[in-house]
């Protein structure tokens, strides 16, 4: 029997619910339940009529791809409801979160239309889900303290060092992961840095657009792409680890802010002083799940921490932020330096933007 192309994009759609996960926190975890998924259907088919074909398959190709590639924009009038979940709430439920319940559990990422819109102000709202992250609340893993990172580097006064590697002990003799701050260039909110255990590799990528994405393989995206960095020889675990990077993450400079999205398959870890809590000492490492967002650098925040002398001991970067891909460091795990991750990525703020 011949079905129109509108009710097999319905069909598909409605079999592509949310999948549970094997990695714990993050998009599909838990499991969306039977009961729950079928008290759903009324209110789902409710949204599907009310789209248009081609919406459907923009909404369609975007659940298919798990967000590979940008279908665009899926706007809905914002007055629009299905039963009592908002559009952008129900199609995230069902494709990504189960355990979503309200709007204000979402952040708009920043190549969606109603990204720099407030919800006044919108006249409609986005229903593709890949155009959402969640806000966080990180997992924290303590480091040990910054006067034991000195052992985590060589010794010059032992091993022959590079140039750059010698002009970046400082005069107590510590090593500082920073990059020489007078390199960022009026113009650029931040420069990037990776780096494979302690070899940086390829030069720094400057970004002067609100946003850029940070990636290793990925279609019809634009951005810093990690896969195209040469290093050789590349031990196994780094070989690994680089193909779990996969759409890795996006950085977003809003209003002397910072977030990070983290869209790959894999959890992020993050060690930012702005996101330290108050009483923390050395280093607080932040897990963030797959899907999640969070704010890394608060310009407030970091102002006021500069005026303190209550920072953690030896040097410290309050405009430096630090990604590990996949692997964790500090206290509980084996890896107690992030110069022992296999692939990270320093991120290195403007202090003059």
């Amino acid at each position: 029997m011949f079905r129109s192309r509108r009710s097999l994009s319905v069909r598909q759609l409605w079999k592509r619910r949310c999948t549970p996960s094997s990695r714990g926190q993050g998009e599909g975890a838990p499991c969306i339940p039977e009961d729950l998924h079928n008290a759903l259907r009324p209110a789902v088919h409710q949204l599907f009529k009310k789209l248009k074909d081609e919406q459907l398959w923009k909404l369609s190709e975007a659940v298919e791809s798990h967000g590979r590639w940008d279908c665009g924009c899926i706007l809905l009038p914002w007055e629009i409801r299905s039963g009592k979940l908002s559009p952008q709430v129900l199609v995230c439920r069902l494709y990504r979160w189960p355990d979503l319940r309200y709007p204000s559990e979402l952040k708009s990422l920043s190549h969606c239309q109603n990204f720099w819109k407030r919800s006044a102000e919108g006249a409609s709202v986005c229903c593709n889900p890949y155009h959402f992250s969640r806000l966080a609340t990180p997992e924290v893993i303590t480091s040990p303290v910054y006067k034991r990172r000195e052992a985590a580097w060589p010794d010059p006064s032992k091993v022959p060092l590079t140039e750059e590697e010698s002009i970046r002990y400082n005069a107590r003799g510590l090593y500082d992961t920073t990059l020489s701050r007078g390199s960022i260039q009026n113009g650029h909110w931040c420069k990037l840095a990776y780096w494979e255990h302690r070899t940086r590799v390829g030069s720094l990528y400057s970004v002067t657009e609100p946003s850029v994405h940070i990636f290793y393989d990925l279609p019809k995206a634009s951005g810093f792409c990690l896969g195209f960095l040469g290093s050789e020889p590349r031990n196994e675990i780094v070989r690994r680890t680089r193909k779990k990077i996969g759409q890795g993450v996006v950085l977003s400079h809003e209003q002397g802010e910072v977030w990070v999205y983290n869209c790959s398959e894999h959890p992020i870890f993050i060690n930012s002083h702005t996101l330290a809590f108050a009483t923390t000492r050395g280093q607080a490492v932040h897990k963030l799940p797959p899907g999640f967002s969070i704010k890394v650098f608060d310009g407030e925040k970091a102002a006021e921490l500069s005026e303190r002398s209550k920072l953690a001991d030896g040097p410290c970067d309050l405009h430096s932020v630090r990604i590990s891909f996949a692997k964790g460091w500090g206290a509980c795990y084996s890896r107690q330096f992030i110069t022992s991750c296999p692939c990270w990525l320093e991120i290195l703020l403007s202090t003059t933007k």
